[in-house]
């Protein structure tokens, strides 16, 4: 199962050149992030933070005002991390393909946390390594 998110595009969000800046997407895909991770009947309040991103830029998103579809899913469970792995795309145009790591914290303790049981749980329902798999047998 993947999760999808709608994410409108802002004014501010153009570069000089008419689309939208490569630094931008990093806020696209918090959203995404954060709609799929903060939801009532699940979420992840007891803190997490990011670890790592990475992010493949596949072609300019030029601005509108129409939204753009951002899917994310998970490829890796650890015991103290998990990878969401996002693409920002409108249909079959991919326009980022990125990886995050993001790692269960625990705030009062100030320290990095091991997932709760019904937190794998949860990820677990949006593992998909099918893509992954795909995409490391074309880059062998």
């Amino acid at each position: 199962m993947r999760h999808l998110y709608r994410c409108p595009l802002r004014w501010s969000d153009m570069d000089a050149y008419g689309h939208v800046n490569n630094a931008v997407f990093i806020r696209y895909l918090e959203e995404a992030r954060i709609d799929f991770l903060f939801r009532p009947e699940k979420d992840f309040r007891q803190g997490s933070v990011v670890a790592r991103h990475e992010i493949d830029y596949k072609r300019q998103l030029v601005h509108r005002h129409t939204p753009v579809d951002i899917e994310l899913w998970i490829t890796e469970i650890r015991a103290a991390s998990f990878t969401i792995t996002s693409e920002v795309k409108d249909g079959d145009h991919v326009y980022v393909r990125a990886s995050t790591v993001v790692v269960p914290f625990d705030f009062e303790a100030e320290r990095p946390r091991r997932l709760t049981a019904e937190e794998r749980e949860f990820l677990a329902e949006y593992r998909d390594d099918a893509q992954e798999a795909g995409k490391e047998a074309v880059a062998a």
